[in-house]
């Protein structure tokens, strides 16, 4: 009986996250095309990723073939590679709910009607990638990406334990600078802050692929470990040394987790040892065994 219980609690606990990884993927889709056709193409953007190329696609067709290119169909186009990777080496569900939220923003973003908030360029550029960084973290809290770079930089996040968001930045730059030679300077470095603010805020909103250092002194080693191995699934390592102050002996735990987690760990550790002390150090990259909370 108790054991069928516990079954039924773990299927609804599934299915309840299952739900709410659509519900995020749905609204996220939502705010992507509104602030597509109310932010970006109102300050004629480019905003950088798959996104941003599809865009300057669209433009390039309007402006030197006449011909009106559905959103829908390059930007799918665009992500089939990067979906094949990340269906072989991130998960399936991650790449299916990030494919859903492909599909649905593009149709969203062909059909949506587009009324522009504001005819100032240079609030377009830093609202619209506050709120395309916002819609971003949805879909990474829903365990799915908005496809393209994205997919790229989880991938060798995953792969490598680095966070590869500012090299993305990199490449979205030279996507713009395109669209500079071709369109005019004017919207390509508006559209540079557009892509600086968006990724800054991500970084902000989203945090679980940067990691963070703990160097712990404290009387209660076990219980303080405890408390890491539980929130996190990480090990920690235990030094033996003299505090110079006393001269007397003391524990020092190392470990590293995740950015996202830190805030709990520091808080159950103090429950554990109000005395404890608590050095947190940002690590720019981990090599070794690490572990990655799945993506499915």
């Amino acid at each position: 009986m108790k054991k069928g219980t516990e079954d039924n609690n773990k299927r609804k606990g599934e299915l309840l996250r299952e739900i709410r990884r659509i519900v995020l993927v749905v609204v996220a889709s939502f705010i992507i095309a509104i602030n597509i056709k109310r932010f970006i193409r109102a300050g004629t953007l480019i905003p950088g990723g798959f996104t941003g190329i599809t865009l300057l696609i669209q433009q390039i067709g309007m402006e030197f073939l006449g011909v009106s290119i559905p959103f829908t169909l390059v930007n799918f186009l665009l992500n089939i590679v990067p979906a094949v990777i990340s269906f072989k080496f991130i998960g399936r569900k991650f790449t299916g709910y990030s494919c859903l939220l492909i599909v649905l923003s593009g149709i969203l973003t062909d059909i949506l009607p587009g009324y522009p908030i504001t005819d100032d360029i240079l609030l377009a550029s830093v609202f619209g990638g506050i709120i395309y960084a916002f819609a971003a973290s949805l879909c990474l809290f829903a365990d799915a990406t908005t496809g393209g770079t994205d997919f790229i930089a989880i991938f060798f996040s995953e792969k490598f334990g680095v966070d590869t968001w500012n090299y993305i930045f990199a490449a979205n730059v030279i996507v713009l600078l395109i669209a500079g030679m071709l369109f005019g300077w004017n919207e390509a470095l508006y559209s540079i802050i557009f892509q600086f603010t968006a990724t800054q805020v991500l970084h902000l909103l989203y945090k679980r692929y940067q990691k963070q250092t703990l160097f712990i002194v404290t009387e209660k080693p076990n219980q303080v470990y405890e408390k890491i191995k539980s929130i996190t699934n990480h090990d920690a390592t235990l030094f033996k040394g003299i505090g110079c102050y006393r001269n007397q002996e003391c524990n020092m735990l190392y470990s590293v987790v995740g950015s996202d987690e830190i805030r709990k760990v520091v808080s159950e550790i103090r429950e554990v040892d109000e005395q404890a002390f608590i050095n947190v150090m940002k690590t720019e990259q981990v090599t070794g065994r690490f572990y990655k909370r799945p993506n499915d």
